[in-house]
């Protein structure tokens, strides 16, 4: 799923971090767990942030979002 679609809870959502320079190079820096999504924002949770679990939001779109992936069940 593209980084600006609306996904569902349970998906994986991969970001692309930009650089120093503030360059993105398409590959996946980090990823999380949709929690849910709510309000044209989508709530997270991600291991290594900060040096810990937390929950995180971003904007619906956010162009650090690379994209979402549905687990097989």
């Amino acid at each position: 799923m593209e980084g600006s679609a609306t996904p569902d809870s349970g998906c994986i959502i991969f970001f692309d971090w930009p650089d120093e320079y503030g360059v993105q190079d398409g590959s996946s820096d980090h990823v999380g767990i949709v929690e849910k999504v709510e309000g044209g924002r989508v709530y997270t949770i991600e291991g290594n942030s900060g040096d810990a679990c937390e929950r995180n939001s971003y904007p619906i779109g956010n162009y650090q979002i690379l994209g979402y992936g549905t687990p097989m069940l």
